[in-house]
């Protein structure tokens, strides 16, 4: 099997695995629990997210907290860390207190995607956390933009192979790296790297031009689609998007199997008492089961990832090593 073949066949199995535990419960029509007075939690919660706001992993942090402040009647806020791959927040969870006060909103990024990229950690994404529930997954859009001279995929990597190691795409995290490398391998293309601290930040800068091309997921990106800022190329999903109908699936547009997913889950420290663990895990799946989240979703191009502690432990070990054999056939060398 050819590397742009397994990488395509890699791609697609994570999409199915993802879509599997987005059906499991997604109907489900479960009411949101009333407060119990002296019940956990009974103070403010911090949720902690490695990315700026605008990211869809921000956009669940906010959504899920106003969900859970109204069930418990505790403030919880969304304190936003982004910068150093994620470490910065993963240190913020880390040093806080593991009483359930203090909760990870990662992505796959942090959670699963660091493990394929760094040699050495500074820390376990599976040892050091404990998993709370999965929230949500998006495809991703391949982005120009708007007044790009590429109008299709076929120009993108025409204009790359005519200019080796000269165009150059922006990542917001190391999951979108990897998607942009796992499309480079596939075409067979040479594109230069640039980092950004999140999706919102590759947006503004594929918006102005800084860099030429961008995988970035729909939640972040589609507004600006939608105004002509910018221009999406393709679709990384199996279906179009009901929100944008005239973007080509990436099969579509001459890239055969070709999928890419972002997904969202919150996690408390490792440490953390038993009792808190079940109880936050308990609320945040009740969300997820609100038929408001499903639409809340809908609406942003995205769908809801049902699923608690269990599950999500499962994912995540399925989504490293899968994550590990992109990298190892895009020949991303570790950092």
């Amino acid at each position: 099997m050819t590397p742009r073949r397994q990488v395509i066949q890699i791609l697609t199995t994570t999409a199915l695995l993802a879509a599997t535990l987005g059906a499991t419960s997604v109907h489900a029509q479960t009411a949101a629990p009333a407060p119990q007075a002296g019940a956990f939690p009974s103070k403010p919660v911090r949720f902690v997210v490695p990315f700026p706001p605008g990211s869809g992993t921000d956009t669940s942090a906010r959504y899920f907290a106003k969900k859970l402040t109204e069930m418990t009647g505790q403030t919880v806020v969304v304190d936003n860390k982004p910068g150093a791959n994620g470490f910065i927040a993963v240190r913020a969870v880390q040093s806080a207190p593991a009483d359930g006060y203090t909760v990870f909103v990662g992505s796959n990024s942090t959670l699963a995607v660091n493990a394929a990229l760094f040699k050495s950690l500074p820390y376990d994404p599976v040892a050091d956390f404990a998993p709370l529930t999965m929230m949500m997954r998006a495809a991703a859009l391949l982005i120009v933009p708007g007044q790009s001279e590429y109008k299709t995929v076929a120009d993108l990597v025409a204009a790359a192979k005519a200019k080796p190691g000269q165009l150059n795409y922006g990542a917001g995290s190391a999951g979108y790296q990897l998607m942009a490398e796992a499309f480079n391998d596939a075409t067979r293309i040479q594109a230069v790297h640039v980092p950004f601290k999140g999706a919102s930040e590759v947006v503004s800068a594929v918006t102005a031009g800084t860099v030429q091309f961008a995988f970035a997921e729909m939640t972040s990106a589609q507004e600006m689609v939608k105004a002509g800022k910018l221009r999406a190329l393709a679709f990384a999903s199996e279906q179009r998007s009901p929100t944008l109908p005239a973007v080509p699936t990436a099969t579509e547009a001459g890239l055969p199997g070709f999928t890419a997913y972002t997904w969202v889950g919150a996690m408390v420290s490792a440490k953390t008492p038993k009792a808190e663990i079940d109880k936050l895990a308990s609320l945040l799946t009740a969300i997820e089961r609100l038929p408001e989240t499903r639409e809340f979703y809908e609406r942003l191009g995205a769908e809801v990832m049902n699923g608690g502690p269990e599950e999500m432990r499962t994912f995540q070990a399925a989504e490293i090593k899968l994550w590990k054999r992109i990298a190892a056939n895009a020949k991303v060398e570790q950092q």
